[in-house]
């Protein structure tokens, strides 16, 4: 019987979920508002400030639970958490939002 896999466990998969809402924060943003500078810091941005920090917690969750276990998927999993951030931010410093 194969053990299932780790791409299915939720501290997996959740980080590239927030970054995936992040990055349509940002792009639902430049698309109703555009990408001028506002005075102050809006919803969305301490909404995307929010999604990008929260995945922190689980991706060091998910390290420290499965490196040990099964390091070549868990290396895998980090690789599309990480894409998937970089993916997330780099609208935001295209901008310069």
């Amino acid at each position: 019987m194969k053990s299932p896999s780790i791409f299915r466990q939720p501290s997996a998969f959740i980080p590239v979920v927030m970054s995936l809402a992040a990055l349509a924060t940002v792009v639902i943003h430049v698309a109703m508002f555009g990408t001028a500078r506002q005075a102050d810091e809006g919803t969305a941005a301490r909404l995307w400030q929010l999604l990008m920090a929260l995945q922190l917690p689980v991706i060091a969750a998910f390290a420290v639970k499965w490196l040990p276990l099964a390091p070549r998927q868990a290396l895998l999993v980090l690789g599309v958490q990480l894409t998937a951030m970089v993916a997330a931010a780099a609208p935001v410093f295209y901008f310069e939002w």
